[in-house]
């Protein structure tokens, strides 16, 4: 270790006066341990073998990812466009196994100890770190039977005449904001069915029950059938997106990182408009399904 004799000598009489006990007999011309010395040195060797063992096993972790990771999706989302990744990342990176938890409700990344999230929401900044996999924006529609039975509304005001379908996880009163180049209104829409998961929004509206806002993913094949109708398209509402969400800290594991790049590479073609990947802090998430 490139240390002299006297350092040495001077650490182990500190350790020694620390335990209150001889560690070495010495004469002057050998020195031996005593039993003590000998039982502390035996559990010393094997400690610095562990913190050895551990250093290496650190370094493999950065080269080659192994371990669990989990991650908490939206429910929908995750069925429709998680899940059915996860067989081919498991089979790119085969010591590497995923714990996924699937629900609508804002997680707690650090308090729940995950180690990721995948977030569909409006994110003006936070404590968190999130890295944006697409842009996801939201719709108003409603089925054609409902608007010719109660008209089509042209303006977001309208929509306090219409029977309206709400998502929330919160227990609060949900307001949709709409913008049109610099003019700027809300309403608070009111109706028969409030939801915490966009799939089970989706037969109410089909069937004419009321109108709704829902992200893009969960009504582009009822768009593309003509089930459903996107209204006021000349108003938008608050831009979304897919987050991936992380505790701030650290480096990421490896593991964490390659499974945040095949994600990163897959879910950006799902946005109707590229999205730019950024990094960035992340507030309080309002979700948009």
């Amino acid at each position: 270790m490139n240390l002299s004799k006297a350092t040495v000598s001077k650490a182990v009489s500190r350790v020694a006066a620390r335990l209150g006990t001889r560690l070495i007999n010495r004469t002057t011309r050998r020195f031996a341990l005593t039993d003590a010395g000998r039982q502390l040195a035996v559990r010393a060797a094997n400690i610095l073998a562990e913190g050895e063992a551990a250093e290496d096993a650190a370094v493999a972790q950065a080269t080659v990812p192994r371990g669990l990771v989990r991650l908490a999706v939206p429910m929908s989302f995750g069925l429709l466009h998680v899940a059915p990744l996860l067989p081919e990342f498991l089979a790119m990176f085969p010591e590497v196994s995923i714990d996924l938890h699937l629900s609508d409700a804002m997680v707690d990344v650090i308090g729940e100890s995950f180690d990721a999230a995948i977030r569909i929401a409006v994110l003006p900044g936070s404590t968190v770190v999130a890295r944006r996999l697409c842009e996801m924006p939201r719709y108003v529609v409603g089925s054609p039977s409902y608007l010719n039975t109660h008209g089509r509304p042209k303006h977001p005001l309208h929509l306090a005449q219409h029977r309206c379908l709400s998502y929330s996880y919160s227990a609060t009163t949900e307001v949709w904001h709409f913008t049109q180049g610099a003019k700027s209104t809300s309403v608070q829409p009111s109706g028969p069915l409030r939801v915490n998961n966009g799939d089970a929004m989706m037969p109410a509206l089909i069937a004419g029950t009321g109108l709704g806002i829902l992200p893009e993913f969960l009504v582009r094949d009822a768009l593309a059938a003509k089930r459903l109708e996107r209204i006021l398209p000349d108003w938008s509402l608050l831009m979304g997106g897919v987050y991936w969400v992380t505790p701030p800290g650290e480096p990421q594991p490896r593991r964490i990182e390659v499974l945040a790049g095949f994600l990163l590479e897959k879910l950006a073609r799902l946005g109707p408009r590229q999205g730019r990947h950024l990094d960035a802090p992340a507030d309080r998430t309002r979700p948009l399904h």
